[in-house]
């Protein structure tokens, strides 16, 4: 599973071709063993959980970048290679 960014101890990654199981634009984030699934481009928090503070992070993380993030969903459901993002600062 590709990291895409980190910041303020979250790790973003996204997996290649990961349809099946949630069917919409998706991100996997870990923070201190914690694990979540957050929606592209709403950010809305599918499975799992964070703290709240950092859950926020994320979501304004992805509404800075929702295209780039929709571009690498793309490809990472076609099976190709993606980019990373720089981190929120």
């Amino acid at each position: 599973m590709p990291t895409i960014s980190m910041f303020y101890g979250i790790i973003v990654r996204m997996l290649y071709m990961d349809t099946k199981q949630h069917q919409l634009p998706h991100l996997h984030v870990e923070y201190q063993g914690m694990k979540a699934v957050v929606t592209i481009p709403e950010g809305a928090l599918l499975e799992g959980e964070i703290p709240a503070k950092k859950l926020r992070m994320v979501q304004a993380w992805v509404a800075i970048h929702e295209e780039e993030l929709m571009a690498n969903w793309t490809l990472a459901v076609n099976g190709e290679p993606i980019f990373p993002i720089e981190p929120l600062r």
